[in-house]
Order: C-alpha cells, then structure tokens, then sequence
C-alpha cells in the first residue's frame, strides 16, 4: 500500500507540473498576441479595417436607434419623452461620427487600392524645363515608392496575421474550453480578406511600376534631347561671342580713328546681339505665328507707350549713319534755357553721353563744368544741337575785342592786335585751311579764307576793335587767354593808345558865397 500511495503522489506531482507549464504557455502565447495586436495597430491597412468596422457598427447603432425613435415617437408618458431625449442626443452623436467615417463606407481599402495616376509629362522645351524634368522623375518615384510601401506594410500584416493563426491553434490545443477557436476563425477571416486585398494590389503595382518606368524612360529622353539641342545652341551663341571678339581685335589693330573705331565696336555688338536674340526667337518659340499675331496685336499700343524710346532708337540710326556726330566730337546743346559743351563719350541706342569740358560757356553762363550730361538721341530731331569738330574739322572761330578812347591812334592799335593773332593762330589757320580744303569734297563751301579778321566799330564808350582767328575746338580758352595778355602787354607800351571803360566826368567849381542881407541873383 506504502508504494501504491508513493506512486499516486508521483502522478499527482508530476500532473501539477505540466499543469503549471501548460499555464505558463498560454500566458507566453496571450502575450505574443498582445504584442502582434500592437504592432498591427500601426498599420494602416489594420486601421482602415478596423474603422470600416466602426462604421458598420455605428450604421448598425443608428439604424437601430431611428428604430427606437419611431417607436416611441407617439407616446405621451413622461419616462418614455426623457428616453426619446436621449436617443434623439445619441442619433446627432452617431450620425456625426458616421459622417465622419464616410470614407468607409463601401469598402476598407478604396483608397489604398487603386495606384496613384500618373502625371502627364511636362513640355521640355528650353534648358529650364530641365529642371522641371527631373522634378518630375523624382517625383513619380517617390509615389512609386509610397505605393510600394504600401504593399509591403499589407505583406507585414499578413505575416503578422499568420503568425497569430498558428499561435492560436496552438492555445486551442493546450485550451480548447476558452473562446481561442472563434479568435481563430475571426482571424483566418481577416486573413483571407487581406489576401485578396495583397493580390489587388500585387497586380496594380505592377501596372503602376511599368506606367512609371515608362514615364521615366519618356522624360529621360525628352531631358537628353533638350540638353543637346541647348548646347548646340549655346555652341552657336560662343561662337557668335569669339567672332565679334575677334572683329572687335581686328577694328582695334586696324582702323587709326578711335571713333570710327568706336562705332564699328557699336555696330558689331547691336549685330551679334540681334542675331543671338533671333537663334533664341526661333530655337525656343514652338509657334512663330502666335507671336507673330500678338506682336501685332500689340505693336499700337507699343508704338504709343514707347514713342519716345522708338525715336531714340530712330535717332541713333540718323546719328550712326548721318555721321552727324561721332564719339569724340566737341558739342552744344541748348535746352530750357541752358546750354551744354562737352566731348561725346558714347553713343547708345537710347543716348549720346557728354562730359562737360571748360569752355567759354562754362566762364560766361555756367560757371561751373565736368558734368556727365546725357542728351536723348531724338534730340536731334527738336533741339539745336551745334557740332564743334564735324568730319575733318577741329578749328573752330573765335574772337576777342578791345575798347580804346576815340583819341587813341586805332590805326596802330588795330595792326598790332592783328599782328599778334597772326603770331600766335599761325599753326591753327594752316591746320583749318587743310581741313576745310577736305570738307570742301563733301560740302559747298563759298569762303574758305581763314585768316584773321579785324573789326572796329563805335561804341558809346569808345572804339571797340574786334579779332577773329582759328583756334582749336577742344582747347579755345588757352589761346584765348594768351593773345588777351599778349594784346594788353602791346598796348600799354604804347602813349598814344588808351584803353577806353566807363567813365563820369564831375563838375567840381565851387559857387560864389553870398554874404548876409544880400540877395544873389
């Protein structure tokens, strides 16, 4: 009896042991389940699942609280209106909460399902579509990526949905009282509902990848073909840049005039430009006649608008080919009462730039000089505008006068005045005789005498004498002011030669006293 009982105990202990591992398994496996009902709850396939079974359920609950409603609608007892209070309270919470689940309501996955479309191609026309090229690659990429995600997060879920079935068939071995079976079949369910979901959406990210790819393939040669077509034309546009660099070298070495010079650089630049602007009109302009037609549209109101910069590009054509004006050449310009003289700078499509110079203007009305004056080219259309150093000529006239008394021997004066402007004009009368002589090929030219001329005439003062002589056009202040010492240092020395100013002559006799109690007549 002693080892009947020694065995009962032996079994009794050893049914208590796997007892207790059978329960310390089920508890493992519980919380595996836990665990994979966490993880599952990021997913948003699990969690657009389980909100289109929120929705069923609260469609469910407002059906059968409208059912409620109607029942008890009619009814005067005092209870039953506090309870339709309530269900009326809980129909508005309900319908908003449906309202807000509507997405749902006809199937868990219509948005996740259906691959995003894919963007028609951007025209890549000019070098800075480009950009706008790879922008679009990068971006069909990444929305092939998120739905590519999207299937991986669904394939997860499924293996995490797996992984429960088989711990749940194991609880249901260890514990077929509890309700593990029904967690099962819930699960399988699940199961089968998102496979077929994974297989719709294996087949539309198939579709979906090779729509992308081919739009990839599209704008990969759409990006290559507009990056040889922009560097044939930037090819084109350097070397239009090397040949007017060349010209401009060749001008430079070549052409001795720094004006003509200058204006071959103007005519050189204003060409390579206009031809550069029309390679880019014609390369990247698809249709020439819509320009066309809004160009002319537009070309009234332009022609309004922009009168004035129209007349100046006018006015630079009448400059540039007129050769009535060249870079380097003295002029004046009268406008609003003022007069301006200076040396052209530059000649510009909209202007002629000046710099003020000294100049007998500046002493005589300005007083003061070095401005940078500009002058709009369709001045030369309104306003007088007077040319010191035209074509060949760079001598211009000038004259200074001398007042001496009436009894001073003029005759005397007048030659020694004359003289001394000879002396000193000498190089300049010989310089301006050439020129005119050449200016004479292209004008009708009467006097060509440009020896200096003396004039006397009366004045109320005195006897005024007058000398004109040549003098360079860009220095006639220098002479000017030498021959004006020159002269005053002549007639000085001389007795029977006075310079003449205003002069009042005074009555200073004294008148007679007259003495007191007489009478003067």
């Amino acid at each position: 009896m002693k080892k009947i009982f020694l065995i009962l105990i032996f079994l009794a202990g050893a049914i208590g042991a796997n007892a207790n591992e059978t329960a310390q398994m089920i508890s493992d496996y519980k919380l595996k389940i836990e665990l994979i009902d966490s993880a599952n709850k990021n997913n948003i396939w699990f969690t657009r699942h389980e909100n289109y079974n929120i929705y069923k359920i609260k469609q469910s609950e407002f059906e059968t609280v409208l059912q409620e409603i109607k029942k008890i609608k009619n009814t005067t007892n005092k209870s039953s209106l506090a309870k339709l209070d309530d269900l009326q309270r809980k129909r508005d919470t309900l319908e908003s909460q449906i309202e807000q689940l509507s997405e749902f309501q006809n199937a868990p996955f219509s948005g996740l399902l259906k691959s995003p479309d894919v963007p028609p191609l951007p025209s890549i026309s000019n070098p800075f579509a480009i950009f706008s090229g790879f922008s679009y690659i990068k971006k069909i990429k990444q929305d092939l990526e998120g739905y590519n995600k999207l299937s991986r997060d669904l394939d997860a879920l499924i293996g995490n949905l797996r992984e429960k079935d088989a711990i749940l068939d194991a609880l249901v071995e260890l514990d077929s009282s509890e309700s593990y079976a029904v967690l099962q079949e819930n699960n399988r369910a699940l199961i089968r509902e998102f496979n077929s979901a994974y297989d719709i959406v294996l087949t539309s990210a198939s579709i979906y990848e090779r729509k992308v790819n081919e739009a990839v393939t599209r704008a990969t040669n759409a990006i290559e073909d507009e990056t040889k077509h922009s560097l044939f034309i930037l090819t084109i546009i350097v070397s239009i840049i090397l040949i007017s660099f060349l010209l401009k070298l060749f001008s430079k070495r070549f052409m001795s005039a720094n004006e003509r010079s200058y204006i071959v650089n103007k005519v050189i630049n204003i060409t390579s430009i206009t031809i550069i602007i029309l390679i880019l009109l014609f390369a990247y302009i698809e249709n020439m006649t819509y320009l066309v037609a809004v160009l002319g549209f537009a070309s009234a109101g332009i022609a309004i608008a922009m009168k004035d910069m129209f007349m100046n590009i006018l006015g630079w054509s009448v400059i540039t080919f007129g050769r009535s004006f060249s870079v380097g050449d003295r002029i004046k310009v009268c406008q609003n009462g003022l007069s301006y003289v200076g040396d052209i700078v530059d000649i510009s499509l909209m202007r002629m730039t000046i710099l003020e110079d000294v100049t007998l203007t500046t002493y005589l009305e300005n007083k003061r000089a070095g401005r940078v004056v500009f002058i709009p080219n369709n001045f030369i259309f309104t306003t007088l505008i007077s040319n010191y150093t035209h074509e060949t000529l760079k001598t211009v006239w000038d004259g200074i006068y001398i007042t001496i008394s009436f009894d001073s021997n003029y005759k005397k004066a007048m030659y020694l005045i004359k003289e001394i402007t000879k002396k000193y004009s000498k190089g300049y009368t010989e310089i301006a005789r050439k020129q005119l002589n050449q200016l004479r090929q292209k004008y009708n030219l009467k006097n060509t005498n440009v020896e200096p001329k003396i004039f006397s005439f009366i004045e109320p003062h005195g006897l005024t004498i007058h000398v004109w002589y040549m003098t360079n056009s860009y220095a006639a202040l220098a002479l000017r002011s030498t021959l004006s010492g020159e002269i005053i240092d002549a007639v000085n020395k001389e007795d029977d030669i006075m310079i003449a100013y205003p002069t009042q002559t005074l009555n200073l006799k004294q008148a007679p006293k007259v003495k007191h109690g007489e009478i003067g007549e």
